[in-house]
């Protein structure tokens, strides 16, 4: 753990470097903060800035594109958790990659999702004109933020600001457009469907950017911008004082301290992974030490249901327990899925939509039980039931994936695919339909056995397609590779788990019920 950790902050530190030290140096020379700057200054001091796919894209594009060109993540402005999304200039001037376009869509379903404020940033070329088949059309692509910025904005009524801090060029034009309020600085803004280069091209007309599309243009003659700020820090204090005029935020309530210190979490994860560890000891050390209490801990107990507190928060915990478990039924494998265990968990979920219970899900799930046995006792229509009321359920939900999310039971284990409000990892975390060695018997299994029943030797060949199929997995079973497509939210280090799962609480706990994010956005 402690090796893998090490690795990851040395990729996280590599990222938020952007495009480096002459591009930070560059958008200094012109008057303008960086990104991450802009964020330092616009949150809390001292709070957390809980960043939001940090790692999408760093394996693609010769790692030209860090964290996609784009800084999004939630932060505490003026005491009120908010979703910020601030464009990188030193990565290709702010251009949009494809992958630019989900973390943004990404950033409003969070803002869409638990009602709170979001703070645009706009300091961008548009869009990455090589690349515009990946962004430009299609039902995720640019044009699905302005779909959302008009829901938000007459349908949900979230509170969106933008701030146009350098270009904001032809269709980008209209997310601050269609925000509540938009905010310009002096001399290094521009707002405009065409720069000066379009406009001479398409109609003719000579004319520099200020005069085209300019801070005084827009909020003295077009009425397109609502406030001038002179410089960047002028207009980040502009925008915690907006927040200071919305009412205020819910109270957060105190909680009891873990039983036992976070530091005891990377010595527990075993260093192979199929090996089992105590569950029990990862709660200790992550919720509260007073309330907690097990629901039927006798009865498939390779699922772990749970009243606990999280920051002195009531939450309902469902977790996969590891290794071999006695039960009076005989033998359980922990981290399958039983039917008895499957029905247990719908039954919890129900009760804790009934009593408006957020759900924390820790997932390191291996599957449901195969065989003939379990297909008689019902595990179809078990398990379906498992999915049902997690997929119906209202309340918060937020995700950590410690290790193995495979097969089915990710899906019944509240996977991304259901919308839960938030997704985290550990870097041992293992997204995928199942484990190398079970894709090399399911792949390659009746080759081998046919040329095991005529007594051949395994050709080299296939040796080295078996290897190459167990590298493959291992490549997209790791925690990296499933952060760099989006698959969750973040990697984050477990010492951070009880931090950050309690800030993701309370911003899902702006808003405790609601609509599924489906249905509101149809």
């Amino acid at each position: 753990m402690r090796q893998l950790v090490e690795q990851l902050h040395e990729l996280e530190d590599r990222l938020r470097l952007g495009g480096g030290a002459k591009k930070v140096e560059k958008q200094h020379r012109e008057g303008k903060l960086t990104a991450r700057e802009r964020i330092a200054h616009l949150v809390d001091p001292g709070a957390m800035f809980l960043e939001v796919g940090l790692l999408v894209a760093y394996d693609r594009y010769d790692g030209q594109a860090p964290a996609a060109g784009v800084v999004t993540g939630l932060g505490k402005i003026e005491g009120r958790p908010a979703v910020i999304v601030a464009n990188d200039a030193t990565v290709k001037a702010g251009a949009w990659w494809p992958e630019t376009i989900t973390k943004i869509l990404r950033a409003q379903e969070i803002a869409m999702r638990n009602r709170v404020p979001i703070v645009y940033l706009v300091d961008s070329a548009g869009v990455n004109l090589p690349l515009q088949d990946g962004i430009f059309p299609g039902q995720y692509g640019a044009a699905r933020i302005f779909y959302y910025n008009s829901l938000m904005r007459r349908r949900l009524h979230v509170p969106q600001i933008a701030a146009v801090m350098g270009p904001c060029i032809a269709g980008g034009a209209y997310l601050p457009a269609l925000s509540d309020v938009i905010i310009m600085v002096e001399c290094t803004s521009f707002m405009g469907l065409g720069g000066p280069n379009l406009v001479k091209g398409a109609v003719g007309q000579v004319v520099d950017a200020e005069s085209l599309g300019g801070a005084h243009l827009h909020t003295s003659s077009s009425g397109v911008a609502h406030f001038t700020a002179k410089d960047d820090a002028a207009c980040l204090d502009l925008i915690r004082q907006k927040f200071r005029s919305m009412p205020a935020p819910p109270a957060v309530p105190k909680g009891v301290p873990p039983p036992l210190p976070a530091e005891g979490l990377y010595e527990l994860m075993p260093a192979d992974h199929r090996l089992p560890y105590n569950m029990e000891e990862a709660i200790e050390r992550i919720f509260d030490g007073d309330d907690y209490l097990e629901f039927q801990p006798e009865y498939a107990p390779e699922m772990l249901c749970a009243e606990a507190k999280l920051s002195g928060r009531p939450v309902g915990l469902i977790a996969n327990r590891r290794g071999f478990l006695k039960t009076e039924a005989g033998p359980r494998i922990g981290g399958i899925v039983y039917t008895e265990s499957a029905r247990k968990v719908a039954y919890f979920v129900e009760n804790a939509q009934r009593n408006n219970l957020p759900l924390i899900y820790f997932q390191d799930v291996s599957g449901f039980m195969v065989g003939v046995e379990a297909e008689r006792e019902g595990i179809i229509r078990a398990g379906a039931d498992m999915v049902e009321t997690m997929a119906c359920a209202t309340v918060p939900k937020i995700i950590l994936t410690l290790n193995h999310a495979s097969g089915a039971g990710y899906y019944a284990m509240a996977g991304q695919g259901f919308d839960p409000n938030f997704t985290f990892g550990w870097p041992t975390a293992r997204i995928g339909v199942m484990e190398g060695d079970s894709a090399v018997q399911a792949i390659h299994g009746p080759e081998l056995e046919k040329l095991k029943s005529a007594g051949q030797p395994i050709p080299e060949e296939l040796k080295e397609r078996i290897e190459k199929t167990r590298a493959d997995y291992e490549r997209w079973l790791d925690s990296r590779h499933g952060a760099a497509r989006g698959h969750m939210d973040a990697v984050i280090d477990p010492l951070e788990t009880r931090r950050v799962l309690a800030f993701a609480l309370e911003v899902a706990c702006q808003r405790p019920r609601g609509e599924h994010l489906a249905l509101e956005t149809l």
